[in-house]
């Protein structure tokens, strides 16, 4: 039976690169994104590689267009196998100081890394939970476990999701479900980050070196995660 593959904040860097190695793999994979034509673009990409795909517009931050991407999806393929959080912050949403960091620069964190991925798994998880047999699959950073102030706001949302995450490993041992993170140093090939930083190298601190990995590569850390299933998180890009 074909599998299906929902990544949640799907984009041209990390997105494409985990739903080309899905897709190669039999998964028809679901493209949620905020922009339609975005999305659509990303699916007929991964349709002119073989891929089955489509696209299931919605903004992740809005409870109510999560669920209905949910529905559309497991009315068109069915239920879902593995689900992906991908989502990242705009560059222009980061603080460049601690000291600078308060409720109101932690909204756009909270919401991206926190609230989001905490809806889809409570979108997704029942399903699961009643079929024995899934995988959540998330996306972070290196700012929460190797502190870097000018990503401040970022680095408190990260240690929040981290938490979150390891905790719903723990819960959800033995049921057939796994649950992977990704914490990610490095600049994903074909980002928007990295289109960004290549047009405004001064978005970055002088002197930092950003080690620079192709998307395809970040979607086979991915697979190896959710085959082995032998470890809840994998870094790639930390420091030594």
């Amino acid at each position: 039976m074909t599998k299906t593959i929902a990544i949640f904040g799907f984009g041209p860097g990390l997105g494409m690169g985990t739903g080309r190695r899905f897709g190669r793999e039999g998964f028809r994979v679901a493209v949620i994104g905020r922009n339609p034509d975005k999305a659509q673009e990303h699916v007929e990409d991964l349709t002119a590689e073989g891929i089955e795909a489509a696209a299931f517009p919605a903004d992740l931050t809005d409870e109510k267009q999560l669920l209905s991407a949910v529905e559309g999806i497991t009315n068109k393929f069915g239920h879902i196998d593995v689900a992906m959080h991908g989502a990242a912050m705009e560059m222009a949403d980061r603080i460049p100081s601690t000291l600078d960091v308060d409720p109101d620069t932690l909204r756009i964190p909270l919401e991206v890394k926190v609230y989001s991925p905490i809806r889809m798994t409570r979108a997704v998880a029942p399903a699961m939970l009643e079929r024995g047999e899934g995988a959540l699959l998330f996306s972070s950073g290196v700012s929460d476990k190797n502190p870097l102030p000018y990503l401040s706001n970022v680095g408190v949302a990260l240690g929040a999701q981290r938490n979150y995450v390891r905790q719903l490993a723990v819960e959800l041992q033995h049921t057939g479900i796994y649950v992977g993170l990704l914490n990610i140093g490095v600049l994903i090939a074909n980002s928007k980050a990295e289109r960004i930083i290549d047009e405004h190298p001064e978005a970055i601190p002088a002197g930092l070196q950003i080690v620079r990995m192709p998307n395809d590569e970040l979607g086979d850390h991915y697979w190896r995660m959710y085959t082995t299933r032998n470890t809840v998180e994998s870094n790639i890009g930390f420091p030594e």
